[in-house]
């Protein structure tokens, strides 16, 4: 089960998040570098992670004109990135493109549905006229019928986004939580058990592991929750 842990680097040190990766590698399947860390590590540190043997996810949630978002995938896929995220509200025209460019590479392309940050109130105020679950499941059967091999959404939908994109598409779940653990700014959370049982395929695991006294032992305490699951 521990390769199907990546472990979100929320870190604003790019040494610091290195340091991370040292002890923890061997220990999860990946580490991802978002919107925080990327601007003060850039490619260096996506080649530095790399050069520990560890995979990584790239999550900048590209979301403009297709044309750009298509000469992001590119320079993603030049790093050697695993996953990288675009947003799947960029639309169908934008998701093509994206998929595109990856074709040919090692790296999967994953379509964010619906942030675990957000719930039905949230969508209703942006001017969604669908709730969660619809509005997750609309863009995750958009996402697949424009060619992109994965998608990001909360595991509270991963079963009904499962039936949307049958196998070979790969669902990661963010928002996963231990019991004890504290929620945060998530809404939409679920335990590793759950979230395996449901049918995730990579759990995102962040503060709960990284802020952790023994990252090791916490890391190890997730993959037991997850063998729950199957």
């Amino acid at each position: 089960m521990k390769n199907r842990i990546i472990v979100a680097l929320d870190n604003d040190s790019p040494e610091a998040a290195l340091e991370i990766v040292r002890v923890l590698k061997g220990e999860v399947g990946m580490f991802k570098v978002g919107m925080e860390l990327f601007p003060l590590g850039g490619a260096d540190l996506i080649k530095r992670i790399r050069e520990y043997g560890a995979d990584v996810f790239l999550d900048l949630k590209f979301h403009d004109i297709p044309n750009t978002v298509a000469g992001a995938i590119r320079s993603a896929v030049s790093l050697g990135v695993r996953f990288v995220t675009v947003h799947a509200s960029g639309g169908k025209q934008m998701l093509e493109a994206a998929a595109k460019a990856a074709e040919g590479s090692l790296t999967t392309i994953l379509a964010v549905t619906v942030l675990t940050s957000l719930d039905d109130g949230d969508l209703k105020e942006i001017g969604y006229s669908t709730g969660t679950r619809d509005t997750v499941l609309r863009l995750a059967r958009m996402a697949r019928e424009a060619g992109i091999g994965g998608i990001v959404c909360s595991a509270q939908e991963v079963a009904a986004v499962r039936e949307v994109v049958r196998n070979g598409v790969v669902l990661v779940t963010p928002g996963v939580r231990l019991p004890e653990d504290a929620v945060g700014d998530q809404k939409r959370v679920v335990t590793p058990e759950d979230a395996v049982r449901r049918g995730s395929d990579f759990l995102v695991i962040g503060r709960p592991i990284t802020q952790s006294a023994d990252p090791v032992a916490a890391a190890r305490r997730f993959a037991i929750h997850m063998t729950r699951g199957c």
